[in-house]
């Protein structure tokens, strides 16, 4: 089965840390994109942060430029956020998704994506 699992998700209080994996399993991520999006409720969705299959060319979303860090680790197969002073905004639903394109466009949402996760709830509050 193909398909892309998110976890690390959870509840953290604003200014506090979370990191979250992509896993993929059925399929190499090695010639994939990897973006990960975050939908919170009533909003429409919105392209976090997007990076190249090789890890060379990286996007983020002006709102969390700064803060998130998008890496990868093909040899495990798995695509991480690191989300560093969180706030209350930020808290949405995050999803990872797999593209086929390999490279990253200067917007991460106008890419074609082929595999998505399921979503992982994040929440800040204190």
């Amino acid at each position: 089965q193909l398909q892309l699992v998110e976890s690390g998700g959870g509840l953290v209080q604003p200014g506090g840390s979370l990191t979250l994996s992509c896993a993929a399993s059925g399929f190499t991520l090695d010639y994939y994109a990897i973006g990960w999006f975050r939908q919170a409720p009533g909003k429409e969705r919105e392209g976090v942060a997007c990076i190249s299959s090789s890890g060379g060319s990286i996007n983020y979303a002006d709102s969390v430029k700064g803060r998130f860090t998008i890496s990868r680790d093909n040899a495990k197969n798995t695509g991480y956020l690191q989300m560093n002073s969180l706030k209350p905004e930020d808290t949405a639903v995050y999803f990872c998704a797999a593209s086929g394109l390999g490279t990253v466009q200067a917007s991460c949402s106008v890419m074609p994506y082929d595999f998505w996760g399921q979503g992982t709830q994040v929440t800040v509050s204190s």
